[in-house]
């Protein structure tokens, strides 16, 4: 049961983020409260000690300090600071999580390079009628959540 939920919270959780902010430009804050809350319950469940969790929890701790300074620069949206953060608590620190942000942060720019060459093609995608969210053409903000969905995807098997 508990593998089971080490196998399916996280990344349902990073599914659920990157389409909801695909559709929507919004990442629902219960989506990182249960990928942070399904840690806190899990991780003593699945044998680690309280000095480990604490370890993953200071990780989180680290990238929601780098997030918040993005967040007040305006250079990162509050849901994605806190799906990073909440994220970055699975990987605690160590070599999973420098992926897991490397992963986020290539993807991240691939993303962005994306959807700019989408917008400056307005007419021509809504001409040609192909399914595109209408919101990735109009608003002014980035969904940085698919990126770290990706991130998490990609990093998630070398994980602890």
């Amino acid at each position: 049961m508990i593998e089971a939920a080490i196998f399916i919270i996280l990344p349902l959780c990073l599914a659920i983020a990157a389409f909801s902010d695909l559709f929507t430009m919004t990442i629902p804050n219960r989506v990182s409260a249960i990928i942070l809350g399904a840690f806190v319950l899990v991780a003593p469940l699945a044998g680690l000690d309280l000095t480990t969790i604490g370890i993953h929890l200071s990780a989180g701790l680290a990238v929601f300090v780098v997030c918040f300074a993005l967040f007040a620069l305006n250079v990162m949206g509050g849901g994605d600071a806190k799906l990073l953060t909440a994220s970055a608590v699975w990987f605690g620190f160590n070599n999973s999580l420098i992926e897991f942000l490397i992963y986020v942060s290539a993807l991240g720019g691939v993303l962005a390079i994306l959807v700019l060459m989408m917008r400056k093609q307005e007419n021509t995608i809504l001409a040609s009628g192909l399914p595109v969210p209408h919101l990735l053409l109009t608003a002014k903000k980035i969904p940085y959540g698919i990126a770290i969905g990706m991130g998490g995807f990609f990093a998630y098997p070398s994980s602890p």
